[in-house]
């Protein structure tokens, strides 16, 4: 098989892989928002066996199809916005000799992402108000605040999951490709 072929049809299964986990969105009640992350996940395999310019195209056709045939928009809003695209900027972003810089990129990043989430799902999907509610009180800046400590964990779990895939999978997966 030649280099480009490969490439295609790895990524062709990656894309196919996450967009069934969009389509299982409407399925789990937690889904809007664990399905997006796992989809999101997926896509490190792209970027680290060929780059993110090829993850790129993938989160391009996943978003496309889920945008027109997932149940659940709240969850491909949220795939779109932030889940699709971060693992792919990780890589970029944590090539900066800095530390405090790489955080203050990342959390500049999902904030802008998740208020953008928030008014397309508020304004364009036109989600209700009880979306964005406790006990009664309107408060989607706790939504935010407790958006922001569950990014520590979830971008803890991407580096895992990279360390993990390059140390233990990766060898078995691609002894005799062609990368």
């Amino acid at each position: 098989m030649k280099r480009d072929t490969f490439r295609t049809a790895f990524c062709g299964l990656i894309t196919a892989f996450a967009f069934v986990l969009m389509l299982l969105t409407n399925l789990v009640p937690v889904g809007t928002y664990a399905f997006p992350c796992l989809a999101g996940m997926v896509l490190v395999t792209v970027v680290i066996e060929f780059g993110w310019k090829w993850a790129l195209g993938s989160y391009a056709a996943i978003s496309l199809l889920s945008i027109f045939l997932a149940g659940d928009k709240e969850a491909v809003v949220y795939f779109v916005a932030f889940f699709g695209f971060y693992p792919i900027i990780k890589s970029l972003i944590e090539r900066l000799p800095s530390r405090v810089i790489q955080y203050i990129i990342k959390y500049s990043v999902f904030t802008v992402c998740m208020i953008g989430a928030f008014l397309v799902c508020k304004f364009v999907l036109m989600l209700p108000d009880d979306d964005f509610t406790i006990s009664g009180m309107y408060i989607p800046w706790v939504f935010l605040i407790a958006g922001e400590i569950v990014f520590i964990v979830y971008d803890l779990a991407v580096t895992v999951i990279v360390t993990n895939y390059i140390n233990r999978i990766r060898g078995k997966l691609f002894k005799d490709s062609f990368k």
